[in-house]
């Protein structure tokens, strides 16, 4: 390719590296809301910019209060679309990716408005299984996860940490009943108690698949996520917690990107 040509816009991400600065960032904050990204953006970044809004995949470009260039980004729903994301951000530079995410409990003990950060995942994903086989550990990065730990405590966040049950569908997957399909297959049923014997201490969709990414690419990868539905009482999401938990995991990635950034 002459040098003089323009590179190319990643075809999902809407954007490439020359839209980066001079000083391009090589964390991004990943979440799969894009309400949420365009929030961290709006609220917690400076001199922000719009990298791309394609697809419902926005991406933002800014700073933190240290001066370091992070950016926001949008996963989708789901391991396969995150799957995409990630392997073009890692393309793009992005060498350090903290999920921030929302989740529904298993345990009794981790309640609504607080965080969950998961050290590992119980890896229940199709995606996953096209990156690495399904006995490959799906690990976050331990200094990460640390340091998630540590900025938690310091706000005094209540904070959970511990294995956390990644899995491809929201209802069947997750052992819920009451959607348009009542009947679960054998294999489903009863599997949230099982996991709660297990300890793991929570459901979400993402984060293995990220961390078996991070492993096999060689980027480090965390998850954090905002506790927002309590499965030993209700299967449905505490909407009133959803905020206070959704800001409590913000500010923990923010703080833990500012270390990292």
């Amino acid at each position: 390719m002459p040098h003089n040509e323009p590179m190319a816009d990643f075809y999902h991400l809407g954007f490439g590296p020359e839209d980066l600065g001079n000083t391009p960032p090589t964390l991004a904050i990943l979440s799969g809301d894009p309400g949420r990204a365009t929030l961290i953006a709006q609220t917690r970044l400076s001199q922000t910019k719009t990298l791309s809004e394609n697809r419902g995949l926005n991406s933002y470009l800014g700073f933190l209060p240290n001066g370091r260039p992070v950016m926001s980004a949008t996963s989708g729903m789901g391991a396969p679309s995150l799957s995409i994301v990630v392997n073009e951000l890692v393309q793009v530079g992005i060498r350090t990716i903290i999920r921030v995410g929302t989740c529904g409990s298993i345990q009794d003990e981790v309640l609504p408005g607080s965080v969950a950060i998961s050290k590992a995942a119980l890896c229940r994903q199709g995606a996953a299984n096209d990156i690495a086989p399904p006995e490959y550990p799906a690990s976050a990065d331990p200094f990460l996860t640390v340091a998630l730990v540590e900025a938690a405590r310091r706000m005094g966040i209540g904070y959970a940490l511990g294995v956390t049950a990644s899995v491809d569908t929201f209802y069947e997957g997750q052992e819920r009943t009451g959607s348009a399909n009542p009947y679960l297959l054998r294999t489903l049923q009863g599997i949230t108690e099982e996991y709660r014997h297990l300890r793991v201490i929570n459901y979400e969709m993402e984060a293995g698949t990220l961390f078996k990414m991070g492993n096999v690419y060689g980027f480090a990868a965390a998850c954090i996520c905002g506790v927002i539905a309590q499965r030993t009482r209700t299967e449905q999401p505490v909407l009133e917690a959803k905020d206070q938990a959704v800001q409590r995991a913000v500010d923990v990635a923010i703080a833990v990107a500012a270390q990292f950034a």
